[in-house]
């Protein structure tokens, strides 16, 4: 486990009440069935970005707190408890793209409005079902950019994109040139389709690893939700077999129960490691951060599946039901492993960055 500062501790425990108080699983199921254009609630948005949470990677002379990513995961792992619907992690990655690529014109341009939460960014990369950072087609000719791009988190309403095409990472402003099509995944949050023809498109900076840059700490993050829903799956299952009654004796008495969910906590606590180890190794600038998000993003992978597979099935019927919040971390979980990379993605990557 990491080791926070005084001013990390503040953050989290600020991060845990708001989000049990203010954005329980309810929020998230009240949020679904209204089925907000943007696909999520945007008061709650407000309320995140008034505690300074869109400007947490964002330097303080840009309006932002500049605490770094291990911070940005504390937040999103909080969040991720409670499965809230929010841009924050798509915001933070399409951020991390400005602060690493953006020229300063760009960045004053940029930057505050995102620290102050009145802009929602997002970034484009994939162009198929799966993630494919080698496989751009979009190109630039002349500032437009023209190309398709799916599954953008966020991209039903964000106001700022960066895309990736053949020859770099471009920001993407407004709507002109720029067509929205909506995508339903089973976990009810926004992931479209955006094709853009001619979009006046402006480059960023940087050298030819930027994409890879950008696209580990946006892992990296996501990772940090994965982290909270698995944590917190395990928790309301240890509640459930603790106090459901089977046969006259409570569940979690049965030993071939216990040992599914001691599997679990091990499985939890590996995963913890290398989540809050990617994220540092971010934050301290280390040469390996290829090695520790791909380390990371495997293990939160296979750890979530199994958790959120396991809570269904130790929940037993009332586990698949609608009714029961069990089936939503399920839903978001498969959408997340697939997100940036899957575990085999990401294993393959690591064996190849190890030179096996």
């Amino acid at each position: 486990m990491a080791v926070l500062t005084e001013e990390q501790t503040m953050l989290r425990d600020m991060a845990r009440e708001w989000a049990d108080n203010e954005s329980p699983v309810t929020a998230y199921r009240k949020m679904r069935d209204a089925a907000p254009a943007e696909y999520y609630d945007a008061a709650a948005w407000r309320a995140q970005a008034e505690m300074g949470w869109a400007g947490i990677l964002i330097p303080e002379a840009q309006g932002g707190a500049g605490m770094g990513y291990l911070s940005l995961g504390l937040v999103l792992e909080q969040l991720g408890r409670n499965l809230a619907a929010t841009p924050l992690a798509a915001t933070a990655a399409a951020t991390s793209a400005l602060l690493l690529g953006g020229s300063e014109a760009q960045q004053v341009e940029w930057l505050p409005r995102i620290a102050a939460g009145d802009v929602v960014a997002a970034l484009a990369v994939d162009e198929g079902p799966r993630f494919a950072p080698d496989k751009i087609a979009t190109t630039v000719e002349g500032g437009k950019l023209s190309g398709t791009k799916e599954f953008v988190a966020e991209g039903d309403s964000a106001q700022l994109f960066v895309v990736a095409a053949t020859d770099g990472l471009y920001l993407v402003a407004g709507d002109e040139g720029v067509t929205r099509s909506p995508r339903k995944l089973t976990d009810a949050r926004s992931h479209a389709q955006l094709r853009f023809d001619g979009a006046p498109a402006g480059k960023l900076e940087g050298g030819a690893d930027l994409l890879t840059q950008v696209t580990d700490r946006a892992t990296a993050a996501l990772c940090a939700e994965m982290l909270g829903m698995a944590e917190a799956a395990f928790a309301q299952t240890n509640d459930y077999l603790k106090t459901r009654v089977q046969f006259g004796q409570v569940l979690a008495s049965f030993q071939a129960l216990q040992h599914r969910m001691a599997k679990m906590f091990t499985e939890l606590e590996l995963m913890r490691s290398v989540v809050e180890g990617a994220l540092e190794a971010i934050d301290s600038g280390r040469a390996n951060v290829s090695h520790e998000v791909s380390l990371a993003k495997a293990v939160a992978g296979e750890t979530l599946h199994l958790v959120s597979r396991e809570t269904i099935q130790l929940h037993g019927g009332i586990g698949m039901t609608d009714e029961h919040d069990a089936g939503f971390t399920l839903k978001r979980a498969r959408v997340l492993e697939a997100m940036w990379g899957n575990a085999a993605w990401h294993r393959e990557r690591f064996a190849r960055l190890c030179g096996y």
